[in-house]
């Protein structure tokens, strides 16, 4: 399992590719990893692939793009950010009020953030000369957020958009821009029930927009806590599969 590490539209990234190199790539995935995790947090996936879907070793590039902000000053060492979050206002997003002022606000440094995504998602395309329908966007919570919103971005939409415990912000522009491109997007979305972090409530109304856009959504409901379980990483692996 050849791992490379490149710079891509400004952002360290981990590359897992086929031993024939770009020529054998058949199908790009570009995984976001969340607030506070460092850039090889989800690098692992792609080896859980492999063992579940032999084929993808020999046509599958995965993409781990590292967030651009440190969060050492924060006292996480090694963490990385999209974009900066208050902690202790994430503390009481339970309130009601928070949760609505949250879905709503546009964070600051989204707009850069997604740029730099987006001219990552325009450099794979280039490198492994793939369509945009050849391409898998996702992430893990504040990975998935970016990915929803790159998504919603791209002059062309991904092939498909997978987002694992992740949350509705941004709405009043996610809205409008779902409502125009809805129908084009594949996704899968999984949340758990108990998540203490980013509540399944709100990642409903992320589903509920997503769904009345006309996108072709699976949600996957689990009973545990911020995490990708396995029956939504499996459900991932079929995705892959069916793509080849």
């Amino acid at each position: 399992m050849p791992l490379q590490t490149l710079e891509l539209a400004t952002l360290r990234t981990q590359i897992v590719e086929p031993e024939g190199g770009a020529g054998e790539v058949k199908l790009a995935v570009i995984l976001c990893h969340g607030f506070g995790a460092s850039g090889d947090d989800l690098v692992d996936l792609a080896s859980s692939v492999h063992r579940m879907l032999p084929a993808a070793e020999d046509e599958v590039a995965f993409v781990f793009p590292e967030a651009p902000l440190s969060l050492a000053s924060q006292g996480m060492p090694g963490g990385r950010a999209w974009w900066l979050l208050d902690l202790d206002r994430m503390l009481r997003y339970s309130t009601p009020e928070l949760a609505q002022r949250f879905r709503s606000e546009t964070p600051e440094g989204l707009a850069d953030a997604t740029a730099k995504l987006q001219q990552l998602v325009a450099e794979v395309r280039e490198h492994y000369s793939l369509p945009a329908e050849r391409i898998v966007l996702g992430g893990f919570s504040q990975g998935g957020m970016i990915a929803i919103d790159a998504a919603l971005k791209l002059a062309e939409p991904p092939g498909a958009l997978v987002i694992w415990s992740s949350s509705l912000i941004n709405e009043n522009e996610w809205k409008p821009l779902a409502a125009e491109r809805g129908k084009l997007l594949r996704v899968i979305q999984s949340h758990g029930r108990q998540d203490p972090i980013l509540p399944y409530s709100e990642a409903t109304k992320l589903r509920d927009l997503l769904l009345a856009s006309g996108a072709e959504l699976e949600f996957l409901e689990f009973g545990g806590y911020h995490e990708i379980p396995m029956p939504a990483f499996q459900r991932f692996v079929h995705l892959l599969a069916d793509m080849l």
